[in-house]
């Protein structure tokens, strides 16, 4: 059984989908689609633009997605795999309900462009913070967090792997709660660089913001249940699609939930569809002996169809 799942911010590169453009017409149609849903040329700022400009959340957030899409459409065409269940980490879910049939893809990029602006715009730049804490239980991180927080906040953002967590809040507070895991005997304590603090309370404006914009949107039925980020479990019905998506924004990306909760359903071989291999080196470290495959150029689909 397969699951596909989709790369959310921090895998993307200068140059990522151009190898499967320059050798697909259905992923350089992807990245066309791209280009005319958003007015300019996305194309060009994956394929070459600066790493400054593609850690722009407001360009990460589509680049990503059409990356991903790109990807997934070469592997449909070529291979002719299906998923049994489809994920992705935060962003990627947007993936994933593209991938289904449950989001049209030039709406998901339009959609995901203002969602990065609108996550960017919630806190002013500086006021929140991100940082990766390793070898850390959960429950101690949240008491640590609550330690921290002195009437600020700041609580778990992603559940990435066992003794990986990623917390976000107020700078002031993150600051505080990485000296306290240290000083608890953490690995490794240390601030990421983002220019937000994503998944944490601070993001509601950017919640109510992109509510506004998904009660536009048209939800088809899906090909194949989706597991949400919010509730680490699959779900299918489209009325569920936009109420998870507004709170996916302000909840923690439950990630290791979600890959036991594929692997518990029977699924042996986890494809990672998109830039990067975060997701794959993540999935080995929480089931173990899981196949992982990932694709985002033609010399790893190659290796897929081998």
């Amino acid at each position: 059984m397969n699951a596909f799942v989709f790369p959310g911010q921090g895998s993307q590169f200068s140059g990522m989908g151009k190898d499967l453009a320059d050798n697909f017409t259905a992923a350089r149609q992807v990245f066309e689609e791209a280009c005319d849903a958003l007015g300019f040329d996305l194309a060009g700022l994956c394929f070459s633009g600066s790493e400054e400009d593609l850690k722009l959340t407001a360009n990460t957030q589509p680049a990503i997605l059409t990356t991903s899409i790109a990807a997934l459409r070469v592997v449909e065409q070529e291979t002719g795999l299906k998923p049994s269940y489809a994920a992705g980490h935060s962003l990627g879910e947007f993936s994933a309900l593209v991938c289904t049939g449950a989001l049209n893809f030039a709406d998901a990029v339009r959609t995901v462009r203002q969602r990065g602006t609108f996550m960017q715009e919630a806190v002013p730049v500086g006021v929140g913070a991100m940082a990766a804490i390793m070898g850390i239980e959960r429950e101690a991180l949240e008491q640590l967090c609550a330690q921290a927080a002195q009437g600020e906040i700041v609580a778990p953002a992603n559940f990435n792997s066992p003794g990986q967590i990623v917390i976000a809040g107020h700078a002031t507070a993150v600051h505080r709660a990485i000296e306290l895991a240290k000083e608890q005997g953490a690995k490794r304590a240390l601030p990421l660089p983002v220019s937000a603090p994503f998944h944490s309370a601070l993001m509601e404006p950017a919640a109510k913001r992109l509510k506004d914009v998904l009660a536009a949107l048209a939800v088809q039925p899906f090909s194949c249940p989706v597991i949400s980020n919010v509730e680490a479990k699959p779900y299918q019905e489209p009325e569920r699609v936009k109420p998870l998506l507004v709170r996916q924004v302000c909840a923690p990306v439950r990630w290791d939930e979600s890959v036991e909760a594929m692997a518990n359903l029977g699924v042996e071989r986890f494809i990672e569809i998109g830039p990067g291999k975060v997701l794959s080196g993540l999935i080995k470290r929480i089931a173990k002996g899981a196949d992982t495959r990932q694709i985002d150029s033609l010399a790893s689909l190659q290796k897929l169809a081998g």
